[in-house]
């Protein structure tokens, strides 16, 4: 991890948490980080379901802690059935919303250029986007890794300017190691993350390569993460089951907090 780059540990709460629940245990993650002196030092955000955004947001409210959407539609309103406006995203007071995530292209048919609408749209709100980029264990076996990250990453981004991506954040999920049980090892997360941001330095220069976040989103956890951060192109973790409960959580929290050039509290 870069001292330049501020950490960032988001959970992924994917389709878990209601309404009740999501209220109690955003209540629970403020009280924590209050208790630790918050954490200027690294980014916290949780991205609950789309029923339960507004108490999380409410519930997180004069805290340090984000709240994000799961996803956002390209277009600002229409005959768009299910579908949830990046506008409407921005009512509710929350400020990330995640884009691209593997889930989404494997079970709901997205694409890059739906990506990169919904990018778009997200951007035009002032929300700021966790675009996610991975590879499946079939492209991972047939070497094709980095020809995938760079067709996600540039479809995503294409037509595009520097300055709009200012506020951009780019998660690395291996889709092999998401709910398998199966981490990339240090080495592999490392040259992934510095693949991408390579690939930002010839996309858009070095001063978006060398700001953008990149996080890890393959089954990071407690036991993991600290080997994770540690890879000078790792800047925190986008976290699934592990960010279901608050003392897994709130651990990876405190990795990120130790690393070096991050207070310690």
């Amino acid at each position: 991890m870069d001292s330049r780059r501020r950490p960032v540990m988001a959970g992924n709460w994917k389709m878990h948490k209601g309404i009740h629940e999501t209220g109690g245990y955003v209540r629970e993650l403020v009280a924590a980080l209050k208790e630790r002196g918050a954490p200027p030092d690294c980014e916290v955000i949780v991205a609950p379901v789309f029923t339960s955004l507004a108490v999380a947001q409410q519930a997180a409210w004069g805290s340090p802690l984000k709240v994000a959407a799961q996803n956002c539609h390209w277009a600002a309103e229409g005959a768009f059935t299910g579908e949830v406006s990046a506008a409407m995203l921005r009512e509710t007071g929350i400020s990330h919303v995640i884009l691209g995530h593997s889930e989404r292209r494997q079970h709901f048919g997205e694409t890059d250029a739906g990506v990169r609408g919904r990018l778009a749209a997200a951007l035009g709100e002032g929300l700021m986007p966790i675009v996610c980029v991975g590879e499946t264990l079939e492209e991972r076996e047939a070497g094709a890794t980095e020809n995938v990250l760079a067709r996600q990453l540039e479809g995503a981004l294409e037509g595009l300017s520097a300055a709009q991506l200012a506020p951009l954040i780019v998660a690395y999920e291996p889709v092999w190691a998401i709910g398998t049980g199966r981490v990339a090892t240090a080495e592999q997360a490392q040259q992934a993350h510095a693949f991408v941001r390579d690939r930002l330095r010839r996309l858009h220069g070095d001063a978006v390569a060398d700001a953008t976040r990149l996080l890890y989103g393959g089954s990071a956890n407690p036991d993991n993460v600290a080997e994770l951060l540690a890879c000078p192109d790792v800047d925190g973790c986008l976290v699934g089951g592990a960010s279901l409960k608050g003392p897994s959580f709130l651990a990876m929290v405190d990795a990120a907090r130790r690393q070096p050039g991050t207070r310690a509290g």
